[in-house]
């Protein structure tokens, strides 16, 4: 098993929103993709900054590389990333 880990920051005001759109969209597209383990999305505010941590785990790297694409190592962004990121 190989674990993956993410962290992104948005302003605080953004908190809500932005675990909105990580529930609604990107975890679930973690989920449907076949070889997928488990995820753990941790969030938090310090101060003025919402912060975000995905832990995902998956079985192997040829499952990654199917869900990532061929920049395996960077990190998969939405379109909606950009209003809060």
């Amino acid at each position: 098993m190989i674990a993956r880990i993410w962290h992104g920051t948005t302003k605080a005001t953004d908190y809500e929103a932005y675990t909105a759109f990580m529930h609604a969209r990107a975890i679930p597209d973690y989920q449907k993709t076949k070889g997928f383990v488990k995820l753990s999305f941790l969030r938090r505010i310090e101060h003025d900054i919402a912060h975000f941590t995905l832990i995902t785990y998956w079985e192997n790297m040829s499952v990654i590389k199917n869900f990532a694409g061929d920049d395996y190592e960077s990190a998969k962004y939405y379109p909606e990333d950009n209003d809060y990121l």
